[in-house]
């Protein structure tokens, strides 16, 4: 052996070349990428595994939403089984701990899809969802990236297989007796000279007692109706008998309550949610609404879920709506900002840089509220092409500036004239809309005010008589639709 080494050692060496050694290197890099190619993986025992940290259920008429957040990306499979309805989710690479082990409880009785949720460890690393359904859905499942307070999410959308039509439901609801009461704003509808005209005016509640027990002798140059089921009452001008009967035209109002589920809008120092306030101030508006003969308000949602920027405008259109009510309470990076603000859609640019700035806040709402890849929808994209958008940004100025002139009676202006802004939830082409910032919630002042019933209850009434201002002169013409 001391031979051997002696004559290794003794042997001549000859310098590798630059050729041997590129060969050489190259070879020592294709064996290192065909080993890990080959299935061994660098070690990651030292690597915490993806802990989900908090489950939400918010459930709706609309649909039912599940979220669940964690501190890194996840992969999951789902599939639907029928016999009975079943939707299974397995998520991988987790373990089952305290938090997935309190979602079963934070399903409710009324919840109108879900009837229970089980959870539990499938295999190792593998956490299976097994939700029982009480109805056949059309789910929609996406991961959403962190966001604002929020970690990764991975959002479970529950929506029914066939869904109710908006505009049949809201046919088949039945006449509200409201529509009967004299002491309201009127609308009424007739034709003259192939045009349509509409009449809104307050009625004196003698003089409309008066006129539900005797026929009306002689009227106003304005088209009246004494009740929703007047269709045949007919109103003539002073001295002249030669106008065709009128018939009641029942106006509809979408109102949108910003924000909602995972979406809070802005947050109060005193801890108030925009996307509360909001709900709050817009069931008061329908309510009043709704008590006006010929008039009926929607909620874009009447509960604390997050609908999508574009299928707000969507229920809009669904229903004919022929105005657009969009009701916020937004903050401002400084907290001094104070007073109520009107906007509508603007073609050209923001109208000032705290409009540029409130309008990309808002358009950022379906990243936080959590929305699924966009829907294509050929008139959003077409909006401001369109040459009826023109025609409709007008009507919303002129509704915005009645609704703004009755803001100013109850708070301070924000803006004493109507802003614009690109806000993405006024785009639909051939409805008027506005967005009312009702005040600013990052004021500490006004987030009382706002959460005063006695306030939002002032609200509701001064928007109310900005529409009703808004219809006396800008009557509703027959209705049409963009395809």
């Amino acid at each position: 052996m001391t031979d051997a080494v002696t004559s290794n050692r003794t042997h001549p060496t000859h310098p590798l070349s630059k050729r041997e050694l590129l060969k050489f290197a190259t070879a020592s890099l294709t064996l290192w990428v065909t080993k890990v190619g080959a299935g061994d993986t660098p070690r990651t025992d030292k690597l915490p595994l993806p802990s989900i940290m908090a489950v939400r259920v918010w459930p709706a008429t609309d649909y039912t939403r599940v979220t669940l957040e964690h501190d890194q990306p996840i992969e999951f499979t789902s599939q639907l089984i029928k016999n009975p309805e079943r939707l299974v989710v397995d998520i991988e690479g987790i373990e089952f701990n305290a938090v997935l082990q309190s979602l079963p409880s934070k399903i409710l009785d009324n919840d109108p899809y879900i009837k229970l949720i089980r959870a539990g460890r499938n295999r190792p690393g593998v956490v299976r969802l097994v939700i029982d359904l009480k109805a056949e859905i059309k789910p929609q499942i996406f991961s959403l990236k962190p966001v604002g307070n929020y970690g990764h999410r991975l959002v479970l959308d529950l929506y029914p297989a066939h869904p109710i039509d908006p505009l049949m439901a809201l046919l088949e609801q039945p006449e509200s007796a409201s529509t009967a009461q004299p002491d309201h704003a009127i609308i009424a509808q007739n034709t003259d000279n192939n045009s349509t005209k509409t009449a809104i005016e307050k009625s004196d509640p003698a003089a409309s007692s008066s006129a539900n027990n005797k026929p009306a002798q002689g009227a106003t140059n304005s088209t009246q109706s004494t009740s929703s089921n007047a269709a045949s009452n007919t109103t003539t001008e002073r001295g002249s008998n030669k106008n065709p009967p009128s018939v009641a035209r029942l106006v509809t109002i979408m109102l949108d309550p910003g924000h909602g589920g995972e979406d809070p809008g802005a947050i109060g120092r005193g801890g108030s949610y925009e996307k509360n306030v909001t709900l709050s101030v817009a069931r008061r508006l329908k309510e009043k609404i709704d008590a006006v003969p010929n008039m009926r308000a929607v909620l874009t949602r009447d509960g604390d879920f997050f609908i999508p920027l574009n299928q707000r405008v969507q229920k809009a259109r669904k229903i004919r709506a022929d105005l657009f009510v969009s009701v916020h309470a937004d903050a401002f990076i400084k907290p001094t900002a104070r007073g109520s603000s009107v906007f509508v859609l603007s073609e050209h640019g923001a109208s000032s840089s705290a409009a540029r700035w409130l309008a990309k806040k808002e358009n950022e709402a379906d990243l936080i509220g959590g929305a699924s890849l966009p829907v294509k929808d050929p008139y959003l994209a077409r909006t401001l092409l369109d040459l009826s958008q023109t025609a409709t940004n007008n009507d919303s100025i002129k509704l915005g500036q009645a609704v703004l002139g009755e803001l100013g009676r109850i708070n301070t202006l924000h803006k004493a004239q109507v802003e614009q802004a690109g806000f993405a939830v006024l785009k639909a082409p051939d409805i008027p809309s506005i967005l009312i910032e009702t005040a600013f919630i990052s004021n500490p002042e006004e987030e009382k005010r706002l959460n005063d019933d006695a306030y939002q209850d002032q609200l509701a009434t001064a928007i109310l008589q900005g529409l009703q201002r808004y219809f006396a002169k800008n009557p509703p013409l027959g209705k049409s639709k963009i395809a």
